[in-house]
């Protein structure tokens, strides 16, 4: 089976959870997911030369990923969020600015990727910044060859319409949740209430390949290029922490699409893993292969959302 290479571009922090600190970043995550699965996945990052900065490269070693193009920052820490959840378990963050992943330079190395990524991931957070962004624009318009997966990844405070709009046109395949699916649509003046109409309407408006809108613990849409539309319905698991979910089920999804796999098939791939994830704490915590095969077996049941029931595979 071919390996792809899978660049992961952003940032790399420390998640500071009300139990424990932990590894993190959504690129991160992605990265350490699809190494997982068996390609080949680049974090193109930066952290600080500082404690925890040796304490990043040192883990993302210990995890098999490589750290290339995890650049060192002399002047700039290494970034840190604090992460809180609801009552619903719904996350929310507070990510300190002006960090070492905000000045990712470009370099002989990101040259090199530039030429041989089979896909590029890549987010909103990491374009708060005028160095990262320019950095980021680069190694997409030069990457002619590869897939550009949009990971949107709304955070508060941290986007702005211009870099949105930047990124939709660069985009192949975009994936968001349901909240960022209406905030797209309200930003850009998008006609429609429901979420079909919505990724509709996105996915024209950008002539993009594929839309993928995750529901939490309701599942997946998504909406191809082709007309065709998906819904699965969600896993009913014991959720642990859902930070890292979003990201193996990209992980999951892309491990399928980048082999010609169909919608169907890439979403129930990417919905497996994430529910899976859920029930961990963590977004790099060691899952079981053999668990994830055998993940269809012991699920408690399924999560229904029942205005997509007639787009259900």
């Amino acid at each position: 089976m071919k390996k792809f290479t899978v660049a992961a571009f952003g940032e790399l922090l420390w998640d500071i959870l009300p139990s424990q600190t932990v590894l993190g970043g959504a690129p991160f995550n992605f990265a350490y997911r699809v190494t997982q699965l068996g390609d080949l996945a680049i974090p193109v990052t930066r952290v600080g030369d500082d404690e925890l900065g040796v304490k990043a490269r040192d883990q993302v070693r210990s995890l098999g990923v490589p750290t290339d193009l995890v650049q060192i920052d002399s002047k700039h820490p290494t970034g840190t969020v604090q992460v809180r959840f609801d009552q619903n378990q719904n996350p929310d963050y507070f990510i300190v600015p002006d960090v070492a992943y905000d000045y990712i330079a470009w370099n002989e190395q990101l040259e090199m990727l530039a030429g041989k990524a089979d896909c590029i991931c890549f987010g909103s957070l990491i374009q708060r910044g005028p160095v990262s962004r320019r950095t980021l624009y680069e190694l997409l318009s030069r990457s002619r060859q590869s897939l550009k997966f949009l990971d949107i990844n709304l955070r508060r405070d941290c986007y702005d319409p211009e870099n949105m709009q930047a990124s939709l046109e660069r985009a192949h395949v975009l994936k968001l949740n349901e909240s960022e699916l209406h905030e797209v649509g309200k930003i850009f003046g998008l006609p429609g209430n429901t979420i079909p109409e919505l990724t509709t309407r996105v996915r024209d408006a950008w002539s993009l390949e594929a839309v993928i809108v995750t529901l939490a613990e309701r599942g997946v849409f998504a909406m191809s290029t082709l007309h065709t539309s998906v819904y699965l319905p969600g896993y009913r698991v014991n959720v642990a922490d859902p930070v890292g979910s979003g990201d193996a089920f990209s992980a999951g999804f892309l491990s399928v699409w980048l082999r010609g796999g169909t919608l169907l098939e890439a979403c129930t791939a990417g919905n497996r893993i994430g529910a899976l994830v859920a029930t961990q704490t963590g977004g790099t915590t060691l899952f079981d292969k053999e668990a994830l095969d055998r993940f269809e077996e012991t699920y408690q049941g399924r999560n229904v959302e029942p205005s997509l029931t007639a787009h259900q595979g």
